[in-house]
């Protein structure tokens, strides 16, 4: 195990070791924003006077500016050190410098990318940022081809899930208004059971059947059909007006896994289906288990009860794990044979960009012995095929800001076929422009008919776009971040399992379950104490020596992590068992109601920033935090 040297380029620095590298870029391209300002129409007069800075108003602007900016500087000092190697927290790491100095390339021209005609160039690059995540999750990424991915920015996972929602319900609902509104194509199914049970691609299909038939009658037929079909949509009826017209059918349900991200909550109250549709599979060793999610769903199918999406997840918010994907993929298969049809979506806003890991540079999914053959353990067989999988879901939501090292703000929706975005298209004259056109660009230049946002930055796109170029999507270039971090992993786990047999006379201590990517947790338990609420209460007074107090100077702080739960349902009974035993608590621990008693505290470490090996592959900073975490222990039982 050894740190990368190719990775030394890439980042500001623990100890700002580029900054002449970022200040040459950032003041190079300030000045050519000027100059391109003054070359715009250089026979202007200039609308600033000379001298103007000599006014008594302007020093005092100046004085109060400075002032404040000074503050704030002062201020940001106390800020959580993500960029430190001493920070194993939350899923943040240092910024990738192509990244940080596209988007203050970008920032002073102010690009909104809902428009091509606020943001020409921007637009178009998030465009392209779309078909290069596409194309390393393994969808079709060609742009000439009518089933090409499609694929657009969001300010994070949260938003990019709502998206997938918005699609699919949108997707489930269209050929059930098809048939309200007597449109004459054979592939129409019959009754609303059936049109509501079509899986995604074959609504896709039939909403390019519905779009050729509509462009192929005389102009003077089209705009009454149109707006049959628009009266009889869910997006015009809302939910009520929908399910009350069509009174075989009910709201659907959605499911997701025990460990799925709160964000689904937000998602199914914000599209008015309601948080009691969502319903959460129980775990098995934080990951969705298979046989309780096909249980449920054949009982939808024998109470006829829809299915609107299941949701499956690469990278757990909290744990890092991951689902069967493949799995699931072939669990939709079985059930839509039985009538069962249901959207498939997947958050991968953590995991996403493990899948460069897993492509070679033609685009080719690599073999599991290939991609192993630089980790001691990584990746297991059941990651490999829940990878290969990925490219089987509808819709994907991946976040650039976490492992792709982004500066905030910058989510990402996936949808596997560019076709089925059309139906999300919102029409606003005063900002779209209507032509229209056969080419991939021009068709989806009008971003903001399809996203939930009315302004979103252009920066963000330029940021995310110049990033994949300088470091393409593949184990050879973007794959050494990923790779970094696994080799990270396998370290910390080594420290781990040598810190838990050290402190045996002190607390019972393990890592709960295996970790699938680059986050480990750490359960510990004082000897000798048999009591939940106690154990919890300890672990959240040692959470607080790891985090930045801003009472005290950072300095202060000699390394910082996070903490998170386990609880019964999303581990399973079997795992839960496992882990109270090991921390000599009582079978029944979990069984109460109360906040401290129906859940176990433990820490959480994420394992991104690319400094915590160095070249030699010596763990100074593991070591010290486990150096650390024990002298802890050692002054609690004092």
């Amino acid at each position: 195990m050894s740190g990368d040297p190719s990775l030394y380029p890439c980042f500001l620095g623990p100890y700002a070791e580029n900054d002449d590298l970022l200040e040459s870029l950032v003041v190079g391209f300030l000045r050519d924003h000027v100059y391109w300002r003054r070359n715009l129409h250089p026979e202007d007069a200039p609308a600033i006077p000379t001298g103007a800075n000599r006014r008594a108003d302007y020093i005092d602007f100046e004085s109060r500016l400075r002032r404040e900016l000074h503050s704030l500087s002062a201020a940001l000092k106390r800020s959580v050190p993500f960029h430190s190697p001493r920070y194993i927290g939350h899923m943040v790491s240092d910024l990738l410098l192509p990244g940080l100095t596209a988007q203050m390339l970008a920032l002073p021209y102010n690009p909104n990318n809902v428009s091509a005609d606020a943001a020409p160039v921007t637009i178009d690059l998030e465009l392209k940022v779309g078909l290069q995540l596409a194309a390393m999750v393994g969808y079709v990424a060609d742009p000439a081809r009518e089933d090409c991915a499609f694929g657009h920015l969001t300010s994070g996972g949260t938003l990019a899930n709502l998206q997938g929602l918005r699609l699919a319900l949108s997707l489930k609902a269209f050929p059930v208004a098809l048939r309200a509104a007597g449109v004459p194509l054979p592939s129409i199914p019959d009754d609303d059971w059936a049109a509501f049970n079509l899986l995604p691609g074959a609504s896709t299909a039939l909403f390019a059947q519905w779009c050729a038939w509509l462009a192929s009658l005389p102009a003077a037929e089209r705009t009454p059909w149109s707006r049959r079909v628009e009266a009889a949509r869910i997006e015009s009826l809302g939910i009520a007006g929908f399910f009350a017209k069509h009174a075989a059918l009910s709201v659907p349900r959605v499911f997701a896994p025990a460990t799925a991200h709160y964000s689904w909550s937000k998602g199914m109250k914000m599209l008015g289906l309601g948080r009691d549709q969502l319903q959460l599979i129980p775990g098995k060793a934080m990951r969705l288990d298979l046989d309780a999610l096909e249980e449920a769903l054949h009982g939808c199918l024998r109470d006829r009860q829809p299915v609107l999406m299941t949701v499956g997840v690469l990278g757990s918010t909290e744990f890092g794990t991951i689902d069967p994907i493949d799995g699931l993929a072939d669990l939709r298969d079985r059930m839509h044979r039985d009538g069962l049809g249901m959207a498939l979506h997947l958050d991968a806003a953590w995991g996403g960009y493990l899948a460069t890991l897993f492509r070679d540079t033609e685009g080719g999914l690599r073999s599991a012995d290939a991609v192993g053959a630089e980790f001691a353990r990584f990746p297991s067989a059941a990651v490999h095929a829940a990878v290969g999988a990925m490219s089987r879901m509808d819709s994907i939501t991946i976040d650039p800001h976490k492992l792709g090292y982004i500066p905030y703000g910058a989510g990402a929706f996936l949808c596997r076929d560019q076709r089925a975005i059309a139906l999300l298209s919102e029409g606003a004259d005063y900002v779209f422009d209507q032509a229209g056109g056969d080419d991939f660009f021009t068709r989806h230049r009008q971003l903001g008919r399809y996203i939930p946002e009315g302004s979103k930055p252009g920066a963000n796109a330029a940021a995310v776009y110049v990033t994949h170029r300088v470091l393409p999507l593949d184990y050879s270039h973007f794959g050494r971040l990923p790779a970094q971090s696994i080799r990270n992993t396998e370290a910390f786990i080594a420290a781990a399992e040598a810190f838990v047999a050290r402190i045996a006379p002190l607390a019972h201590a393990l890592i709960p379950f295996a970790p699938d990517s680059n986050l480990v947790c750490l359960a510990m338990n004082p000897r000798g104490n048999h009591d939940l609420a106690t154990m919890n209460r300890f672990m959240r007074q040692l959470h607080r020596a790891l985090s930045a107090d801003h009472d005290r100077p950072l300095q202060l702080g000699e390394h910082f992590g996070s903490i998170t739960t386990l609880k019964r349902d999303t581990m399973g009974a079997a795992d839960t068992a496992r882990v109270l035993e090991a921390l000599h608590l009582p079978p029944d621990a979990l069984d109460d109601t109360d906040d401290e008693r129906d859940r176990i505290v433990i820490l959480r470490h994420t394992l991104m920033n690319p400094f915590l090996l160095d070249e030699n592959g010596a763990s100074v900073y593991i070591d010290g935090y486990f150096d650390y975490l024990e002298k802890r222990l050692a002054e609690a039982f004092r």
